[in-house]
């Protein structure tokens, strides 16, 4: 097995080949107005430790084979959120699944109106460090240089503007493009809070929120393309005020969309999130975060957080602008399917079986034919 030299905060960095850093059918998020169905990843666990972070849950059964080589070689316990876990030769692999096979130089997807969004990353951030950003240049140059897609990219760091600030990705035009590779580069940066030591309790080793959007405003006043990412967000004790301070540091009138969300259960996440909050000393947050969680009316409790949370954003966004990702089941998805023209985004398999999931291009309309 291979490490590399260094950690990443902290964390040894395991490497794993990899057939794919491509998917083509992320249904999941595409659902979420995300991508056009296609989402990139090179690497499996982040450089990152949320607290809420869902990946471990998902990518355990492929990868607890390095994680448990890595222990029995070096006498340690770790578990998957305590390492990095990163594709071997991304770019090579990219070029496999993005070029033709028998030429390989060949562009498969060279049509000039193939204009479909690219998601990434689903597993971790492609901007933790600079080590990490220059490996999302090269393949972003890539894509930009092969095909005609759109690339939205997301982060938790303060780095993703020097993709361009930098010249990492140089703004020019493949041939046959009505768009630079500036315009077609999407950049978002994730918070649900900003509190920068609130933010710190829960998102360990990232970027303090006023840091990221000081970024994201760099990009906006160059005016390049931004969407916001209120994710995920914490029961509130004053939702109008939370939301209202959320979309004015975002400047709607300057992003595409705006993604919001709550937390969701997802493996230990709750349990997680709401020991970080006690250790850091936000008792009063770590208290409503147990009520829609951890009491005899969590579930009654979780769902009016949920529904307090999306009225004060539809309320402070202008119509179109909102994206509130939200799991249904039978119990609430007729009041949820009757806020989908205000923004709602309804998911899971209730959603889907009764054919309640978004059903639009990802990019505005300006940027397909």
């Amino acid at each position: 097995m291979n490490t590399t030299t260094k950690n990443m905060n902290g964390k040894p960095v395991l490497w794993r080949e990899a057939k794919t850093v491509v998917t083509f059918d992320s249904k999941a998020f595409q659902e979420k107005g995300l991508c056009d169905g296609i989402t990139i990843n090179t690497g499996d666990s982040c450089k990152f430790s949320c607290s809420f972070c869902y990946v471990g849950s998902q990518m355990w059964k492929l990868d607890h084979e390095l994680v448990k080589s890595y222990n029995k070689e070096h006498s340690t316990a770790l578990n998957f959120e305590d390492v990095v876990i990163r594709r071997k030769q991304p770019l090579e692999v990219l070029k496999k699944q993005i070029l033709d096979k028998e030429s390989n130089t060949k562009q498969k997807y060279l049509h000039e109106h193939d204009n479909r969004v690219v998601y990434s990353s689903t597993l971790v951030d492609v901007a933790a460090n600079m080590e990490l950003l220059r490996e999302t240049a090269e393949w972003v140059n890539f894509i930009l240089d092969k095909t005609f897609w759109q690339i939205r990219l997301l982060t938790k760091s303060s780095l993703l503007y020097k993709l361009v600030e930098d010249k990492m990705v140089p703004d020019k035009t493949k041939s046959g493009s009505r768009f630079s590779h500036h315009q077609r580069l999407i950049f978002g940066f994730s918070t649900g809070t900003l509190n920068d030591d609130l933010a710190n309790a829960f998102e360990k080793g990232t970027a303090r929120v006023s840091k990221r959007i000081e970024g994201l405003h760099w990009l906006q006043d160059r005016g390049f393309r931004t969407f916001g990412m209120i994710c995920p967000s914490l029961p509130q004790e004053n939702y109008e005020t939370f939301s209202k301070q959320m979309c004015d540091a975002l400047r709607p009138e300057k992003c595409e969309k705006i993604w919001a969300e709550v937390i969701n259960v997802r493996g230990e996440s709750f349990k997680r999130t709401y020991e970080a909050l006690l250790k850091a000393g936000f008792k009063d947050d770590a208290e409503r975060l147990k009520s829609v969680s951890d009491s005899p009316q969590a579930q009654q409790n979780w769902e009016q957080y949920a529904r307090q949370t999306f009225e004060a954003h539809a309320k402070n966004l202008p119509h179109g602008k909102l994206r509130f990702l939200q799991y249904v089941d039978r119990t609430n998805a007729t009041w949820w399917g009757a806020q989908r023209d205000h923004g709602a985004v309804l998911l899971g398999k209730y959603a889907l079986d009764n054919n309640l999931c978004l059903n639009e291009p990802s990019a505005p309309a300006a940027y397909y034919e």
